[in-house]
């Protein structure tokens, strides 16, 4: 190959990539002969394109055509049965963060879940020296863990604390200024008042591109919802969107004495509900445990995650306290 692209007598290395399922090979050289010449780069792209064919058809190699190379590799759950777990979490981390936008950590980990992993924050102190990282877990289908964790440092910088608390800000900013929420929410919105049925509004939305990622306590009720939009790579947290989309709301549309049915319009004036009720609209949030999840903008840190943590702090109280009786 060298020799036909005029590089023969130049020094090179070989190197084999096996970090994805295509093995392939990359050769490094230098264009500079041992006078310090420069050597011909005229329309190297395009010799180097027809020698390749040439080698392929005499030694009967698979054709490597630059617009099946896309296909190759597919994004893809992790399976830890599958074998060379590092590989497969490395390589679908470093996918999914070139690829997608998201604003916390709650959201980076409804996105991991899609392909069975999770990420967890390490923090301590070394020495006198805080560290801040992340740890991978592969997870199974039901979101349990499964095997033994990954420090982000196997995975180089871009899969690290400082990086992706970098990529929060980067995403933040362009989701705001190129308005990339807006479709996600008129879409789940179109789709939500055509279903009071979860499961159907979950494949919908599917099928129009989006996954739906539910968080649920142990009671079984919605504490979070996030939205994962492949068209736009965008992942948004409902609360983000809107109130309407929040959690709470969520739970409400999906439990109503009609849901599963088809939607019935209905429209009742703010004055007469408040005498019917008693109380204002936003006084029955107020009083329907809304964990912080209705705030109109996303803040800089995560409503839901943060409704989780009182959730567990409350069932450790109520251990300790069926531990004292």
């Amino acid at each position: 190959y060298l020799e036909k692209l005029g590089f023969g007598n130049q020094p090179y290395l070989v190197f084999k990539h096996e970090d994805i399922d295509r093995h392939h090979l990359h050769i490094v050289t230098v264009n500079v002969d041992e006078n310090g010449k420069r050597l011909n780069r005229d329309f190297l792209y395009r010799r180097s394109d027809r020698i390749r064919r040439e080698l392929e058809q005499k030694y009967g190699l698979h054709p490597a055509e630059r617009k099946n190379q896309g296909l190759d590799n597919p994004l893809r759950k992790v399976d830890a049965s599958a074998g060379d777990v590092k590989k497969q979490v490395g390589n679908t981390v470093k996918a999914l963060n070139g690829q997608y936008r998201f604003q916390t950590m709650g959201e980076y980990r409804a996105l991991l879940s899609l392909y069975n992993m999770t990420v967890e924050e390490a923090r301590g102190n070394v020495r006198g020296r805080e560290y801040h990282g992340l740890v991978y877990s592969v997870t199974d289908d039901r979101g349990n863990k499964v095997g033994n964790p990954f420090k982000s440092s196997l995975f180089g910088k871009s899969a690290g604390y400082e990086a992706v608390q970098k990529k929060f800000v980067r995403s933040k900013s362009e989701i705001k200024d190129r308005k990339l929420a807006d479709m996600t929410k008129r879409t789940v919105l179109s789709v939500l008042q055509g279903t009071y049925d979860k499961d159907r509004f979950i494949s919908r939305l599917k099928e129009k591109g989006i996954d739906t990622v539910l968080r649920y306590t142990e009671e079984g009720r919605i504490y979070g919802a996030t939205f994962i939009d492949h068209r736009t790579g965008c992942v948004l947290n409902g609360s983000r969107m809107g109130k309407e989309l929040s959690a709470n709301a969520l739970q409400e549309h999906f439990t109503l004495p009609y849901a599963g049915q088809p939607p019935i319009p209905l429209s009742i004036p703010a004055d007469v509900a408040d005498k019917v009720y008693g109380q204002t609209a936003y006084d029955r949030e107020d009083m329907s445990g809304g964990m912080g999840l209705l705030t109109p903008e996303g803040p800089a840190t995560d409503a839901e995650e943060e409704a989780f943590i009182r959730a567990m702090k409350r069932k450790k109280k109520k251990k300790r306290k069926g531990l004292g009786m």
